[in-house]
């Protein structure tokens, strides 16, 4: 971490979550910020659902909501980039405050809601991406639509020819009712919707599925079952937690999703779990906790092809996914890894 940015996350780390995070992203777009390019080499080169990325490791959705700082992040050493959720129509979001730093858990819980400029306005922001980097976009629902399915299709048709792949975010727990999109039958109805737009798409892009890591084992066995029928091209595990176990922070009681190094633990038994559940016919992408190299190596050990973070940056800077990258590399140099590809789920049996 250079020096200005030590000096400015200090400044950050002093304010209100929402004004920090706001401000974050201005201080890209002006230019402040470490941008070492995306970090790489023949270790951490790898390819997840077609998508050929420089390294595995991501910056997860829900930083950069309205894809307002793309060229800055595109350079800042992620190998990939996921933006939004985006809705078909703009909408504020809960009201404040809805995000809250859990210094003390090194975690954070956020009740957004799904707040953004809507599709249009991203699509438009998309249109004028880097073209030499991953990108992808978040889908989501609007909170008072009276068809949830027909919102992630035309967010879809509208982004797709901007993105290099779309999520379909079923897993927050911020928005009424639609974690219930993961039962069985509601699931395989969303993604049989979102599989044939995505076929009749003049340019079609991977479409993964993004879930919660408070499934219970029936219900990850569901979500298994749908999504490789369905032909999704990967799984995220996982998004925010609504478990509170063991945190000591006195803002621990409040409402919303819970992220950070509390969800380590968890989020990994249920990438190991679905690992062991897909049996190698879907690529997994791990998030959850993830603030260090040996973290990223262990959910990629667990599973994961690729990692995503973001929590784990309020209190380390934009630079950590550099660093971890850069710590990756050597962590598989020494067990004597030729490439990331490898190391995928050699020690699920640590964790399923």
């Amino acid at each position: 971490m250079t020096l200005l940015e030590r000096v400015g996350l200090a400044a950050l780390l002093r304010m209100d979550p929402e004004t920090a995070h706001g401000l974050s992203i201005r201080a890209l777009q002006a230019g402040f910020a470490p941008t070492p390019g995306p970090i790489t080499s023949d270790r951490l080169r790898t390819t997840v659902a077609g998508l050929e990325l420089p390294n595995p490791v991501g910056l997860a959705a829900g930083y950069d909501k309205n894809a307002t700082a793309l060229a800055p992040l595109s350079q800042s050493g992620f190998g990939f980039i996921e933006v939004g959720a985006a809705t078909p129509q703009p909408q504020p979001g809960n009201p404040k405050p809805r995000l809250f730093r859990l210094a003390a858990d090194r975690a954070a819980i956020n009740r957004f809601g799904f707040n953004n400029d809507g599709m249009q306005a991203i699509a438009a922001r998309l249109a004028q991406r880097p073209s030499d980097a991953v990108i992808g976009l978040n889908l989501g629902a609007n909170k008072d639509s009276a068809d949830r399915v027909a919102d992630y299709v035309k967010v879809l048709q509208v982004c797709a020819p901007h993105l290099d792949f779309a999520t379909v975010n079923v897993s927050s727990p911020n928005t009424e009712k639609l974690r219930d999109l993961q039962g069985k039958a509601a699931l395989a109805s969303l993604l049989g919707a979102v599989m044939e737009a995505k076929v009749a798409l003049e340019r079609p892009v991977p479409v993964f599925l993004k879930i919660a890591p408070d499934l219970s084992a029936a219900e990850l066995e569901d979500v298994a079952e749908v999504a490789t029928s369905c032909g999704v091209d990967a799984i995220i595990a996982t998004n925010t937690t609504l478990d509170r176990s063991g945190l000591t922070d006195p803002q621990a009681s409040e409402t919303g999703g819970l992220s950070g190094a509390p969800l380590f633990e968890k989020s990994t038994r249920v990438l190991a779990g679905l690992h062991q559940l897909v049996d190698g016919r879907v690529p997994l992408i791990g998030v959850g906790g993830v603030a260090t190299a040996e973290q990223a190596y262990a959910k990629i050990t667990a599973g994961a092809s690729v990692v995503q973070l973001y929590t784990a940056m309020v209190y380390a800077g934009l630079s950590l996914g550099a660093e971890i990258a850069r710590g990756l590399d050597a962590l598989l140099e020494r067990d004597g890894f030729s490439n990331v590809a490898r190391a995928v789920g050699t020690k699920r049996g640590d964790w399923a």
